[in-house]
């Protein structure tokens, strides 16, 4: 039985490779697992069919319909063009403060530039960053960022998103002092866009 204090996710219904399919699954199994509500945002029909087709039962699942998707092949002017697209509408609930998080197995470029147009950033925050939780030998988990939003980032990106990953680490896996520390992957020619030492040619 759904109640104010429970967590509500948004999740971009139409967002995978065989969606929604794959998105009404793992949704149904998080609202058994975790006890959260979840809405599903997109195509009202196939995703109600799937619903019937897993068995929801009372399980606090909701649709929230959405005209548009963002294909993996969309650039910057569909972000713009597609207002009504799931990941849009998704976004927004979270702004509307009708959600507490939202969920895409979509698009990962689009995901960034829609929630930082959807929902801002932070004032001293220059750049958005993905981070990933990873698990370790000694089993306590640590977080790495960025793992995929910034192709070139300059000193002041790299602090920032320290500083974001140390928090990260406090209030979310309940590190109370976390270590920071700088993974370097090499040095490649020409790998980079932009260079203190030669420009690129691309």
């Amino acid at each position: 039985m759904p109640t104010d204090s429970m967590i509500k996710i948004a999740i971009d219904a139409m967002g995978g490779d065989r969606a929604p399919a794959i998105e009404v699954a793992g949704a149904l199994e998080a609202a058994r697992e975790y006890g959260v509500m979840i809405c599903l945002v997109g195509a009202e029909e196939p995703i109600r069919k799937e619903l019937e087709k897993q068995g929801s039962g009372n399980l606090p699942v909701t649709i929230v319909p959405a005209r548009d998707i963002i294909t993996m092949e969309d650039g910057i002017s569909a972000l713009r063009r597609k207002k009504d697209s799931s990941m849009h509408v998704a976004t927004r609930l979270v702004r509307d403060g009708q959600a507490d998080a939202v969920v895409s197995a979509g698009n990962t470029g689009a995901c960034m530039a829609v929630s930082k147009l959807v929902l801002g950033a932070l004032s001293l925050v220059d750049r958005p960053a993905i981070a990933a939780v990873m698990p370790t030998a000694r089993r306590r988990p640590v977080i790495m960022v960025d793992v995929g939003a910034n192709v070139d980032c300059k000193p002041n990106h790299l602090v920032q998103f320290a500083i974001m990953g140390e928090i990260f680490s406090r209030q979310a896996l309940a590190i109370p002092a976390p270590k920071v520390g700088l993974l370097s992957i090499g040095e490649e020619e020409l790998k980079a866009t932009t260079s203190p030492k030669r420009s690129s040619p691309y």
